[in-house]
């Protein structure tokens, strides 16, 4: 399975949804901004995070955007332009 790289962003009004819409989103990805992050997944990851993201929200009233940015292969900063700060992906650590 091919892994590809997603911007996931959120709008979440609720304060205990959105924690949870937070918490879901950081096991899968690098948190980069308030209410975006960056997950490099493949089909099966993404099935299960919409899966997860589907019960955390309110269908009429938040809303979840991913934003798919192409295959893995390729440097996720390569296809980034960052105006002001320079954006720093976190070192994530596979625990087994």
């Amino acid at each position: 399975m091919a892994r590809r790289h997603y911007l996931v962003s959120y709008d979440v009004s609720d304060d205990k949804r959105r924690n949870q819409v937070f918490k879901t989103l950081h096991a899968f990805g690098d948190h980069a901004q308030y209410s975006v992050f960056f997950c490099e997944l493949n089909e099966k990851e993404l099935v299960e995070l919409r899966t997860r993201l589907r019960s955390a929200i309110h269908q009429k009233e938040d809303q979840v955007l991913i934003v798919d940015l192409g295959v893995s292969t390729s440097p996720l900063e390569e296809g980034i332009e960052v105006l002001g700060r320079g954006y720093q992906p976190s070192t994530r650590v596979v625990v087994v």
